[in-house]
């Protein structure tokens, strides 16, 4: 759908890439007062996806909230790439989400028909995963912003964290890199990229990881994350501290859209990747002969990317022949070693 108002024009980042830095996060949460409670097993103090809280012996509540600004300028499609990116996080914690509350700020360069749009594209993105909207809260502000606070229920036997991965396992990604380089560019120039490439870098973000974590869920999963605003090296820089073991990436498999390299290495890199880069160059080490363009795409912040799993890799080559049904792109791209020189060893 065309509109008028081009959203992404309205705002000053897009998707994912608005997402404050990791660092600056940790420095804001310092020394807060919180409560214990032996039943919440998940909090922020975890740098993890979403919290959880034991309900009984077979539930456990799992709860998240994400909502940025337009990644593109089609209405219907931000509300779809928004609900997809929010109703991850429960997928990443292994659980099945069920409720969810519109997040929703508004711009006075927005019309109705607009508004209606972006919603809609929630409300059938919600749908498709089984989620039920029952209502939320809306703002007007400078900005567009959209999204959702979801709930969704876990076995507390079988929750995923990114802190499990343990030495020995393989690790599968499931979408592919560089929507942020790729979206930069074309905010900058559309000429830059082809208009059949946006078209499958937006059907990827708003592909639900519903259908990963359904074939994920069938094996005996360590560990798991989302790959977004962090990035691949920010979210497994994460898992590295997280589990106490190192993670290993080899470069030449992990899976990226290869047009975005050529933009990489032109400069079309969202400012988000440089926080990135800030927060977890620190703890990787690079081996061999890795691009810098390469390496920008393993800092570039996803919006609604894949799930990042850790599991035996016994099952590796298993779990990707069937998830690959799935997700096409999926891919082994390391695996998890006992704590070495640094958190990650990028190859």
């Amino acid at each position: 759908m065309e509109t008028e108002v081009k959203l992404t024009k309205l705002a000053s980042c897009a998707g994912c890439g608005a997402k404050v830095g990791a660092g600056t996060l940790a420095t804001l949460l310092e020394d807060f007062k919180t409560r214990t409670d032996p039943n919440r097993i998940v909090g922020f103090d975890k740098s993890d996806d979403a919290s959880v809280y034991i309900l009984d012996e077979h539930r456990a509540l799992v709860q998240t909230t994400d909502f940025f600004p337009p990644i593109v300028d089609d209405p219907y499609l931000f509300g779809q790439i928004a609900a997809a990116n929010a109703i991850s996080d429960v997928y990443a914690m292994g659980g099945e989400p069920k409720l969810a509350l519109n997040v929703m700020c508004l711009s006075d360069a927005m019309d109705q028909a607009t508004v209606q749009q972006i919603l809609r594209g929630g409300y059938d993105k919600a749908y498709e995963a089984g989620v039920i909207i029952t209502g939320g809260h809306t703002i007007s502000g400078a900005e567009p912003i959209y999204g959702l606070a979801v709930s969704g229920f876990v076995d507390p036997h079988k929750v995923l964290m990114n802190s499990g991965a343990c030495a020995g396992d393989k690790l599968i990604l499931t979408k592919p890199l560089g929507v942020g380089v790729l979206t930069t560019a074309a905010k900058a120039d559309p000429d830059l990229v082809e208009p059949e490439l946006l078209k499958k870098v937006y059907a990827q973000m708003a592909t639900l990881n519903k259908y990963a974590r359904d074939v994920m869920v069938q094996y005996h999963v360590h560990g798991c994350t989302d790959v977004t605003g962090f990035a691949l090296l920010g979210h497994s820089y994460e898992m590295a501290q997280g589990s106490g073991m190192t993670v290993h990436i080899k470069a030449d498999k992990v899976p990226y859209h290869h047009e975005a390299l050529e933009l990489a290495d032109m400069g079309f890199i969202p400012a988000g990747a440089y926080r990135n880069r800030q927060y977890a160059e620190a703890g990787v080490l690079v081996r061999g002969d890795v691009p810098r363009a390469l390496q920008d795409l393993f800092y570039d912040p996803q919006t609604s990317g894949g799930l990042l799993f850790a599991l035996p890799k016994e099952e590796a080559e298993d779990c990707l022949k069937k998830i690959r049904e799935v997700c096409p792109a999926a891919a082994i791209i390391g695996c998890v070693t006992e704590k070495q020189e640094a958190d990650i060893i990028l190859e």
